[in-house]
């Protein structure tokens, strides 16, 4: 037997539950007779009489009282699952990397949500490196340009470079045996923003400067720890320009070598997401408005 018509159990439920029509239609925004016939085309679908009409009302039959708590549970469980779709489609998943979050993405994050206060961002600072951006758990992550092994059906929006040069507190960099020639790097603790050590090689290789062993050193879990230890005097580190700018503004970073700059092979940090999702409408507003901010931030920069 084919289910019975959607109307006529929605229209018999809210009747049951208020014990008459005329409340049943007013939640139901239709009229009083409407009701009467959604609850007959049900009856007649079913072959069981639900309602005694009586001089006060309506009372359930034996049939309506077992039919009544599975409509009302049924409902409820529709109208749950519909608003926790709906929350699902106006959250926005991001995934961006500690130091990237915390220095540049989580400050800004307040002008996006008062431009779009229907989106709820949910930002998760993790660093999922070489283990690629999971499309089915997030919408859209940040990342380097160049990262091995994106799978093709990744959009990918860049937004600005990545720029090196080394860094340390100023005690470090002035006067007698302090960090004055490239080449003595050497000679001093060099401070990872990651176990790879890519930063140091690429600014290295770059300017040819040998006798330097990139394994020693400290190895820090992410670039905002490893600018903490040389604002200490801990050593020096491989700057992120455009990260860094705060500390490197305040004095309390300084750069050695300030014409020695250099990108990196892993190319701009990016905006990146799944092809399928990317023309959503609240991961194309996001995307809009980094662009814009990173365009900004690009500009005071230089």
């Amino acid at each position: 037997m084919p289910l019975p018509p959607l109307n006529a159990l929605r229209a018999f439920e809210a009747a049951a539950r208020h014990n008459g029509f005329v409340a049943a239609a007013d939640e139901l925004c239709i009229t009083r007779g409407a009701v009467s016939r959604h609850v007959k085309l049900l009856e007649a679908h079913l072959g069981v009489t639900l309602f005694r009409r009586t001089h006060r009302g309506v009372d359930l039959t034996a049939a309506g009282q077992r039919l009544l708590p599975v409509l009302t549970d049924a409902f409820s469980a529709i109208e749950r699952e519909t608003r926790s779709l709906t929350a699902q489609g106006a959250e926005l998943r991001i995934i961006c990397p500690p130091a990237l979050s915390i220095r540049w993405l989580f400050p800004r994050l307040e002008s996006f949500r008062r431009d779009h206060p229907e989106i709820r961002v949910r930002l998760t600072t993790e660093f999922y490196g070489q283990q690629g951006f999971d499309a089915a758990e997030y919408d859209l992550g940040i990342s380097l340009e160049h990262r091995p092994g994106r799978s093709p059906d990744i959009e990918v929006q860049p937004l600005f470079p990545m720029v090196l040069s080394p860094a340390c507190a100023p005690d470090l960099a002035e006067g007698g045996a302090r960090l004055t020639d490239p080449h003595q790097v050497g000679a001093f603790t060099l401070l990872h923003e990651s176990p790879r050590r890519s930063d140091w090689a690429t600014w290295l290789e770059t300017f040819g400067i040998g006798g330097v062993d990139v394994e020693s050193g400290e190895v820090f879990p992410n670039l905002d720890m490893a600018v903490r230890a040389a604002v200490m005097g801990s050593g020096v580190v491989m700057a992120d320009l455009f990260l860094c700018r705060e500390e490197l503004a305040r004095g309390t970073l300084v750069l050695p070598f300030p014409d020695m700059r250099c990108e990196t092979p892993e190319g701009r940090y990016c905006l990146i997401g799944p092809r399928d999702k990317w023309k959503d409408r609240k991961v194309r507003a996001f995307r809009d408005w980094v662009a814009g901010m990173s365009g900004m931030d690009t500009d005071a920069a230089r």
